[in-house]
C-alpha cells in the first residue's frame, strides 16, 4: 500500500507558438520541479490541458515526464476520461512504460451518479490494474458530477490500490466525511492550493499534501509549506502559506469586462493565468490550446500585481526561477515588452 504525502505538481504542458508540444521545455520544467524538491509530477491533468491533447499526445507526454524524471520522483499519469474504455486504454499505456500511479477525474459532462462512478469507472480500472495506484479526482465544479465519500469508502475498503483521493470540492464537510469513512491511513490530497494549509492542519481532515498548480511557479515554497505541516511546525507553514497567497489568487482570475452591449463577467480558468505568468517570467510555457486563448488586459494586470507583490515582499519564493532559467525577474516583471501577445487587444 502506497502512502501519498508531500507536494505533487500538476505540470503545465508547454507549447511552441504553433501550439505543438514543446518537449524540450517539458524536460526543463521537470528538472526544475525535481531540483526544488517535489515528491512527484502529475502529467496531463487539467493544468496540463488534458481536454485538448489527443490520446497519442496524452500518452507521449506521460511517457516523457516519466522518462525525464528518471525515477527521481513519482510520476502520476492523468488517464481519466468520461469514457471508461478510454481511461482503461490510457492506464494500460501508462502502465506499459512503467507508470504505476494514475489520476482518474470524475467523468465529465455525461455525469454518472456516484454509484455509477464507483461501479462502472473506478472499480473496473482498480480491478484490472491491481498493481497501479488509482487516485480518484473529485472536482464537481468542472465535471458536473461527484464521487461521494460513501462510494469512495467502499472502493478504499475493497481495493488496496485505491488509497488516496485528490479533493477539490471546496467542501470541508465532505472532506471530513471522507476521513471518517475511509479511515486514518487513507490519504487526502488537496486539489486547491489556497485550501491546502487548512486541509492539512484540520484535525478532522488531516490532508497529507497537495497536487498543486502554484508549484509550477514556486515549487520550493509549496514543498516547504507542506513538509513543515507534516513535521509538526504549523507556524512556519502558516507563514509560507500567507506569503504564497498572491500566487493562490491567480489560479483563476475573474474580471468584469465591457462590451458594446454591457458588462460581462470573464473568468480566466487554470491553466491560462499560470501559463501567462510563466510566459512573462521567461519559463517554458507558450500558449494554451484553443478554446482557451488569452487573458484580457485587466486580467493580466491582476496577474502582474500579484506576481510583483510576491517579488517585492518575498523575493526568495521566485528566486529559484531566476537561478534555474537564468533570467532577470525584475526586468521580466516590470517591462512592457514581455507582455506582447499575452492579452486580447
Amino acid at each position: 500500500m502506497s502512502t501519498f504525502s508531500g507536494c505533487y505538481t500538476a505540470l503545465i504542458t508547454p507549447m511552441n507558438r504553433n501550439r505543438q508540444i514543446d518537449y524540450e521545455g517539458l524536460q526543463q520544467l521537470v528538472d526544475f520541479q525535481i531540483k526544488n524538491g517535489v515528491n512527484g509530477s502529475l502529467a496531463v491533468g487539467t493544468t496540463g490541458e488534458s481536454p485538448t491533447l489527443d490520446w497519442n499526445e496524452h500518452t507521449k507526454v506521460i511517457e516523457k515526464v516519466h522518462e525525464y524524471s528518471s525515477s527521481r520522483c513519482l510520476t502520476i499519469a492523468g488517464t481519466g476520461s468520461n469514457s471508461t474504455q478510454e481511461a482503461i486504454d490510457g492506464t494500460a499505456h501508462a502502465h506499459d512504460f512503467g507508470v504505476n500511479c494514475v489520476l482518474l477525474v470524475d467523468p465529465y459532462y455525461n455525469g454518472p451518479s456516484s454509484m455509477e462512478i464507483r461501479r462502472e469507472y473506478i472499480e473496473p480500472i482498480a480491478k484490472q490494474f491491481p498493481e497501479v495506484q488509482v487516485i480518484p479526482y473529485i472536482i464537481p465544479g468542472r465535471t458536473g458530477t461527484q464521487l461521494f465519500p460513501q462510494d469512495l469508502a467502499i472502493l478504499s475498503h475493497q481495493y488496496p490500490n485505491v488509497h488516496c483521493v485528490k479533493e477539490a470540492t471546496c467542501d470541508f464537510k465532505n472532506m471530513e466525511l471522507t476521513r471518517q469513512l475511509c479511515g486514518e491511513d487513507f490519504n487526502i490530497l488537496s486539489g486547491d492550493d489556497d485550501k491546502t494549509y487548512t486541509m492539512m492542519i484540520s484535525p478532522d481532515i488531516r490532508a497529507s499534501g497537495v497536487i498543486s498548480v502554484v508549484s509550477n511557479i514556486a515549487p520550493g515554497a509549496v514543498v516547504d509549506m507542506v513538509h513543515y505541516v507534516l513535521d509538526g511546525n504549523e507556524e512556519a507553514a502558516s507563514v509560507i502559506s500567507q506569503a504564497l497567497q498572491p500566487l493562490f489568487n491567480i489560479v483563476t482570475v475573474k474580471t468584469q469586462e465591457q462590451t458594446p452591449y454591457g458588462p460581462v463577467s470573464c473568468k480566466a480558468r487554470n491553466p491560462l493565468a499560470c501559463k501567462t505568468l510563466m510566459n512573462v517570467l521567461g519559463m517554458p510555457s507558450g500558449p494554451c490550446r484553443q478554446p482557451l486563448g488569452k487573458m484580457t488586459r485587466s486580467g493580466l494586470e491582476v496577474v502582474l500585481a500579484n506576481a510583483r507583490k510576491i517579488y517585492e515582499s518575498n523575493p526568495q519564493i521566485l528566486k529559484p526561477i531566476a537561478d534555474h532559467f537564468d533570467i532577470d525577474l525584475k526586468e521580466r516583471l516590470y517591462s512592457e515588452k514581455y507582455l506582447e501577445g499575452l492579452f486580447y487587444a
